[in-house]
């Protein structure tokens, strides 16, 4: 590994407080702990400051994933199944990645962000907890959708390009299973568990991990991550929303910047 000034891992211990905290409402710290791995460690390749994220980040998702199980009405094998489906669709995007440009889906990706951003914004009721007889029911329909349109789509989208994907997850199990934000941001990080271990067996069988820094990081993300599920939960809906706007209207930006600056 190399060397590391204090400084610098002080910083990278705060971006992976602030990333496990807003993977843990609703998904997208990627947005900030990458780009800080990126940044922190400018001298080696690429390749292990992304398997070093992800060994970062399966730790706060697993805490928020099991905070969230503890207090929240999650179906963990319907979250479970999903989230195998998101594992084998991103090993198909990640064998089709490096045929297709990052500089052709970005223009598409940010039109679909803030289309969603509208649509939130415009449809106040999206994502609220329904009560009692207005409850839908959770069909066989609507769980094969979920596997196969969220789970191998986005999964296919996570190996394919990636960011956004734990926000893309949480709208669309709002949108597919009808849950309320609070309880789709908690499947959304069961799911999240699933592609983070795929995605970091590999890393490790290359050797692009470096532990040591990931052991540490991994203390401040699981707080930031236990942290941001217990804040969901208390705030409820109009919280989650707020903050997946923020996060949504982030990842726009940041995508714009990668295009044209």
């Amino acid at each position: 590994m190399p060397e590391i000034t204090l400084t610098t891992l002080v910083l990278l211990c705060l971006a992976a407080l602030v990333a496990g905290w807003i993977d843990a409402v609703v998904g997208g710290g990627g947005l900030l702990l990458l780009p800080a791995l990126l940044l922190g460690l400018p001298n080696v390749p690429h390749t292990y400051a992304l398997g070093t994220n992800k060994a970062v980040a399966i730790v706060g998702t697993t805490g928020a994933a099991v905070t969230f199980v503890r207090k929240a009405p999650v179906q963990v094998w319907t979250a479970v199944r999903v989230g195998l489906a998101a594992l084998a669709g991103s090993m198909g995007g990640a064998f089709f990645a490096a045929g297709i440009s990052d500089a052709v889906l970005r223009p598409v990706i940010m039109v679909v962000l803030v289309a969603v951003a509208a649509f939130v914004i415009l449809r106040p009721s999206f994502g609220a907890r329904p009560e009692g007889a207005d409850r839908a029911p959770l069909t066989r329909a609507r769980i094969v959708t979920a596997i196969v349109v969220v789970g191998g789509g986005i999964g296919f989208y996570d190996g394919l390009f990636g960011p956004g994907t734990g926000t893309f997850l949480v709208l669309a199990l709002t949108a597919v299973l009808h849950l309320d934000l609070v309880t789709a941001s908690a499947t959304a990080k069961i799911v999240n568990v699933c592609t983070n271990a795929g995605a970091l067996a590999m890393f490790a069988y290359q050797g692009s991990v470096y532990w040591q820094l990931a052991a540490v990081m991994a203390v401040f993300n699981l707080a930031g991550g236990m942290l941001g599920a217990r804040m969901a939960l208390s705030k409820g809906t109009e919280f989650v929303r707020g903050v997946l706007l923020v996060v949504v209207f982030s990842l726009v930006a940041k995508l714009g910047f990668d295009q044209w600056a």
